[in-house]
């Protein structure tokens, strides 16, 4: 039955830093999924932080344009806060993790299939937020044996609605113009500059020049544009399913984001049976950039 629970905040404080061990993969072409064969997975970059190796891990999977720093405040707090393993990990396309032509769900799930065995790390609790919550829900059900519970953070089962030109903003990416002797530093204030007309929002923006980066003496964009751009709509999308996941589920949801409705409600029921429903008062889309003691607080509280 899904149901509201109350939220409730902590004071902010200090965050401490846990034992950390680091894999990164360089980033390479790969295949895409093969007609009527399940995709083919790449190897995922991911940061693995320390902890008890008899309960679940938590695994954090980051949205649309974002990486697994997005995440490293919050899993270096919680895994001194639960004593458990946290795993962060970049999704095909985005941060260290290779660029494939194939940016499904099911490829996305097929790449987490491959990488939580190898770690030891299942049945491990899967946290996703936006595209990775899409992502967590599909290997959810997929493979319910590999998921020990599961929380959606400010997504839903169903195709996304936003107000946001995400087209329009690739473009806008793939177009800008930076001359190749200036700094980093300089280079995203030039970008900046240039996304601006089209991208109000300096949050946004800012958000999605931690893209902009150097190699080889040059400026690009470590997101795969192309990719993104010929499957947005599939990123905005969810796959058809049928079956349901029977474990405990969480959709976390920002007080003052838009994306989950209640029209939402009946599908969220059907594939997820025992889900609960939680609101982050003063939060939009990242509860956990906005209000990360109460996104944190949440989680403890789910996996008490």
């Amino acid at each position: 039955m899904l149901r509201w629970a109350r939220t409730w905040r902590l004071p902010c404080g200090g965050l401490q830093l846990s034992r950390t061990s680091l894999s990164a993969v360089p980033v390479a072409p790969s295949s895409s999924g093969r007609g009527g064969a399940e995709p083919r997975p790449v190897p995922l970059s991911y940061k693995l932080l320390d902890g008890d190796t008899g309960r679940p891990a938590l695994v954090f999977l980051h949205g649309l344009f974002g990486c697994k720093t997005n995440f490293n405040s919050i899993a270096q707090a919680l895994a001194r806060q639960t004593g458990r393993r946290v795993l962060t990990v970049d999704a095909r396309n985005h941060g260290d993790s290779p660029h494939s032509p194939d940016m499904s769900y099911e490829a996305m799930s097929q790449d987490l299939q491959d990488l939580l065995p190898q770690l030891g790390l299942v049945p491990c609790v899967l946290i996703g937020h936006s595209m990775g919550g899409k992502t967590a829900m599909l290997l959810a059900l997929q493979r319910p044996e590999l998921v020990e519970r599961l929380v959606a953070v400010d997504i839903s089962p169903v195709k996304t609605t936003s107000s946001l030109d995400f087209p329009a903003y690739m473009a806008a990416m793939k177009a800008i113009d930076i001359p190749h002797e200036v700094s980093l530093s300089c280079a995203r204030q030039l970008a900046n500059k240039q996304l601006s007309p089209l991208i109000q929002d300096l949050a946004l923006r800012q958000f999605l020049l931690t893209n902009l980066v150097e190699a080889d003496g040059r400026f690009v964009w470590r997101v795969n544009l192309d990719a993104l751009a010929q499957h947005v709509d599939k990123i905005l999308a969810f796959p058809s399913r049928q079956d349901s996941y029977p474990g405990p589920t969480l959709f976390l949801l920002g007080g003052n984001s838009k994306l989950v409705c209640p029209s939402h409600h009946p599908e969220m029921r059907r594939l997820f049976p025992q889900a609960q429903m939680q609101t982050v008062p003063n939060a939009g889309h990242w509860i956990h950039a906005d209000c990360p003691q109460d996104f944190m607080a949440a989680i403890r509280g789910f996996l008490a």
